[in-house]
């Protein structure tokens, strides 16, 4: 088995066609000339965006004597009324619940929609795109503004805010997912004679439910972090209690909320690792009994993956049920006072600026300065974490265990709560901001690396090991090739996330456009919130442009 490099390789090469082991590196010529060009330019670029925002790192240093005051104060950590705790942090794993019941509920009809082999029209695949990337661009704070003004303080606000803002990211994972299944069964259901619908329904759902189950999964994960934060606007949910604390400067009684929250998501991230391995790997448990044949028609014989499946939907589908009733929440009470959603989010169009034309235009440079730096800065560290984190790739089992573990804790806290404690290390500004992205990036970011290089073909580490390769030989050669379109697609996609997630640390003073976002907002200047919103649109859709370019250079 050797290693092989192909900088033109034939056009009819297949992957299922190459030889086992052969590893396709970036094209040589000039895609891939630009695509070092582009990696050299993002240098100047860091520097300048640096400067741009004062992101001094000796005032980083002098700023642990005031977090450790912060500190201080907080410890020992205490809880002042555990019932009241407990009941608001079971309303938060509620509503990470029932947002992504209902983000589910709304991306499966708009992936097929937006998926190129499935929608009806390429104008109807453009709108929907459009719709899903609208949903990803609205930060879910700024949601759960609008819906509390509209809808009143409770749970209720925050369920809707998590539950649009997801569909930005479930309904696009959806839509890539069924653009990536195979054509065959679909063509073999429609020589049998069924409609549209049964196409969907026999020959291209069974092929993406297990990468919706991981979606959904993750994004349960995302949406308890997200949760936590949503209560500082009166959304519902722990965030509620944590912000009570710090406004009556009750140090101890929010250092326990947080704990308490850290301890929370950590074990949500183990359980939703457990359960991805269950649902998307379940045992072998042998064949279940048979459906009636209309059933099996539909959803193919009932193995014990299919039970596994079907019992972890029942599952959700009696929490889901449990925590309408808990909650006292009307299914129906968004259409019933749809006049008054309307209303609220109708204030923001026409957009309108008032004269903060130039203020606008330094807080959109500022944002992408803070987007820039926080993810450069925390890939530094993150591409390492992760690397380390493989278990295909790390040197020991103690570096493995010690780099996941790290990526655990560090995805375990919020933004906003990180982003709390830079501004109380080196005051209000973007600086703060970017340092708490730059942190929360070596978790999320660490984990996708390490995820992909889980992935990569097992072919050319073999050969390199069998030539008498070391580790670095390994990583240079054998590991860095294959992954390197995903760490650059991770990397675009960490600078999307950090772009969108800096509009909401403007909420505690961390800089951006995210302060003048929340200002208008709670303010009621709504035109020019609108107008906020729809600037972070299109630089979503951007950077999303952007990063499909930069993968196609290095497909």
């Amino acid at each position: 088995m050797t290693l092989k490099t192909s900088p033109h390789p034939p056009a009819s090469t297949t992957r299922a066609e190459r030889p086992e082991g052969e590893v396709r590196l970036p094209r040589a010529g000039r895609e891939k000339i630009t695509f070092w060009i582009l990696l050299a330019a993002l240098i100047p670029l860091t520097l300048a965006s640096a400067r741009m925002i004062e992101f001094d790192v000796a005032a980083l240093g002098g700023g642990f004597g005031d977090v450790l005051n912060l500190l201080g104060r907080m410890l020992p950590p205490e809880l002042s009324d555990p019932p009241r705790i407990s009941e608001l942090l079971l309303e938060t794993l509620m509503m990470a619940l029932l947002g992504t019941v209902l983000a589910t509920a709304i991306s499966i009809p708009l992936a097929f929609l937006a998926a190129s082999n499935t929608s009806p029209h390429p104008a109807v695949q453009r709108a929907a795109r459009g719709v899903i990337t609208l949903c990803r661009a609205i930060p879910d704070l700024v949601f759960a503004v609008l819906f509390v003004r509209a809808l009143g303080i409770g749970v209720l606000p925050g369920i809707l805010a998590l539950g649009l803002h997801s569909v930005g990211m479930m309904a696009k994972l959806f839509a890539d997912a069924i653009e990536a299944t195979d054509a065959g069964p679909r063509e073999a259901v429609r020589a049998t004679g069924a409609s549209r619908l049964g196409e969907l329904l026999m020959g291209v759902l069974p092929q993406v439910i297990p990468a919706w189950l991981g979606t959904f999964i993750y994004r349960v994960d995302i949406n308890l972090r997200t949760s936590v934060v949503l209560g500082f606007v009166g959304a519902g949910g722990i965030g509620f209690a944590l912000q009570d604390a710090l406004r009556g400067l009750m140090y101890e009684s929010a250092m326990g909320i947080v704990l308490i929250i850290l301890l929370v998501i950590a074990g949500m991230e183990i359980i939703s690792v457990l359960l991805r391995r269950t649902l998307l790997n379940p045992p072998d448990t042998g064949p279940a009994p048979k459906l009636p044949a209309a059933d099996s028609a539909l959803l193919g014989p009932m193995t014990g993956e299919r039970s596994t499946r079907l019992l972890a939907g029942l599952l959700v589908l009696a929490a889901t049920c449990y925590s309408f009733i808990h909650l006292r929440i009307n299914p129906l009470a968004p259409f019933l006072q749809f006049k008054e959603l309307l209303s609220v989010f109708g204030k923001l169009l026409p957009p309108s600026v008032e004269g903060m034309e130039e203020l606008l235009f330094t807080a959109v440079l500022e944002t992408l300065a803070i987007g820039v730096v926080s993810t450069v800065a925390g890939a530094l560290l993150a591409i390492p974490v992760g690397i380390l984190a493989a278990s295909n790739v790390a040197p020991s089992r103690a570096l493995y265990a010690l780099s996941r573990g790290l990526i655990l804790v560090v995805r375990a806290i919020p933004e906003l709560i990180l982003a709390v404690v830079f501004v109380a290390a080196i005051g209000l500004g973007p600086m703060a901001g970017a340092m708490a992205l730059a942190v929360g990036t070596i978790g999320f970011l660490g984990k996708l690396v390490a995820d992909s290089i889980e992935e990569i073909s097992a072919g050319p580490l073999e050969a390199v090991r069998a030539v008498g390769g070391g580790w670095w030989d390994q990583l240079l050669g054998a590991v860095i090739p294959q992954a390197l379109p995903q760490l650059v697609g991770h990397w675009m996609y960490m600078l999307d996330v950090n772009i969108r997630t800096s509009t909401v640390l403007g909420i505690v003073g961390a800089g951006g456009i995210g302060f003048l976002l929340m200002e208008s907002v709670r303010t009621l200047n709504f035109n020019v919130a609108g107008t906020i919103i729809l600037i972070i649109f299109v630089l979503v859709f951007l950077i999303e442009r952007l990063s499909a370019w930069m993968r196609k250079l290095l497909a």
